[in-house]
């Protein structure tokens, strides 16, 4: 499999035929645009982007682009500077242009419903990507990693870590939360899923959070931006942590994030102490920063694989069809995935989404899990470097 990947990777990540897990429903769900008319091959596809300042949106927005021209359609490509009002200009372009079909990472999942109405009066199937759009019934589908998962498995590596166990109170560890942008849906999945984790260590005593910074609203980053995160981390620990008292967990929901807050605990944390700090995403920078050790662990999602999803999902759709569970079986993927009717409601009804799994990486497993796997190489300067 390793060989498989990497060599899928080699050639411009050309669309494969692998196979995923079980589904979590049978159940077909109502598209919420058929598309005007089927198109088997040589459609045009239009991606929206939220921006090229996180490397995370470049590296989708390239395997994307790879994935369907490999497919034989003509793709449009477009980021939106993080601006919602650009983006929606964008994607009113995007509907002028004549796409036959809509991939979209919302800047802002709560200021599309008009343009996407748009869309569905011009029969233009949309799928939600990563982030859920909300308050629209002009989403097809979602295809995202199990965000509450991703933040899951941050709460779990800091319990293991620390060896957490409520029936010792005898030690006590400080923590504070970084979380994400409060506009993007995600955010709340990451923070909920680690804090679900964590608060019962908070209730017994043996994590404590001297900021008292504990509610999402109070902890959100806007746009994940690092020097957000570096500016409220460095007012953070002059506040609470100049006399002495220990910090001893980071718990960043994503690397952009970490990055700010590593950098704030590299210049203005006193204490001699190594601090746990968690991520997600697998930037280059961070991944350097877990082979130096300043950053402890990040959690990574294949959006290689979330392309392919995509990909299969789209074709499906254009060829006329009302992808469900089958899907999984049918485009082969050897990777986990579940197809969910359940979970994601966008506040305009329940969203049918497939949804991949996040795996934790560590500098211990980084050569296993993201270079012999194909999806990074290890530079010569000892760092790894994205593929693609």
């Amino acid at each position: 499999m390793k060989k498989v990947i990497a060599l899928v990777l080699a050639l411009s990540l050309a669309l494969v035929l692998v196979a995923c897990g079980t589904s979590a429903s049978k159940e077909s769900p109502k598209a919420s645009a058929e598309p005007s008319a089927t198109v088997a091959e040589g459609g045009k596809i239009g991606i929206a982007m939220p921006t090229k300042s996180l490397e995370r949106w470049n590296r989708d927005g390239s395997f994307l682009k790879n994935q369907f021209e490999a497919k034989g359609y003509t793709v449009d490509l477009v980021y939106s500077d993080n601006d919602a009002t650009k983006q929606v200009s964008d994607i009113e372009n995007l509907i002028a242009g004549k796409v036959n079909l809509l991939v979209i990472v919302a800047v802002d999942g709560e200021s599309l419903s008009t343009v996407l109405q748009t869309a569905a009066d011009s029969k233009i199937p949309v799928i939600s990507y990563d982030r859920l759009i909300m308050n629209t019934d002009a989403i097809s589908y979602y295809v995202s990693f199990d965000n509450y998962t991703v933040g899951k498995l941050q709460g779990e590596y800091v319990v293991e870590t620390l060896g957490l166990d409520l029936a010792d109170t005898s030690k006590s560890y400080n923590i504070e939360f970084t979380a994400g942008d409060p506009a993007d849906n995600n955010a709340g999945f990451f923070f909920n899923g680690a804090f679900d984790v964590l608060s019962p260590y908070i209730d017994a005593g043996i994590l404590k959070v001297p900021s008292g910074q504990t509610k999402f609203e109070e902890v959100a980053t806007a746009q994940w931006k690092t020097e957000k995160a570096l500016d409220r981390m460095q007012n953070i620990l002059a506040s609470f942590y100049a006399g002495g008292t220990q910090l001893d967990v980071a718990l960043c929901s994503n690397d952009s994030t970490a990055l700010g807050v590593t950098q704030a605990i590299g210049s203005d944390y006193k204490g001699t102490n190594s601090v746990l700090i968690t991520g997600q995403d697998g930037d280059e920078a961070n991944l350097a920063n877990l082979v130096d050790g300043k950053q402890s662990m990040t959690v990574y999602k294949a959006v290689a694989n979330e392309a392919v999803v995509t990909v299969n999902l789209a074709d499906a759709i254009l060829k006329g069809e009302t992808p469900n569970g089958d899907l999984i079986k049918s485009s082969g993927w050897t990777f986990d995935c579940t197809y969910d009717t359940d979970t994601y409601d966008n506040n305009n009804g329940k969203v049918p989404s497939y949804l991949l799994v996040p795996i934790i990486v560590t500098k211990d497993n980084l050569q296993k899990e993201l270079v012999d796997s194909g999806y990074y190489t290890m530079g010569t300067d000892g760092y790894p470097k994205a593929v693609g």
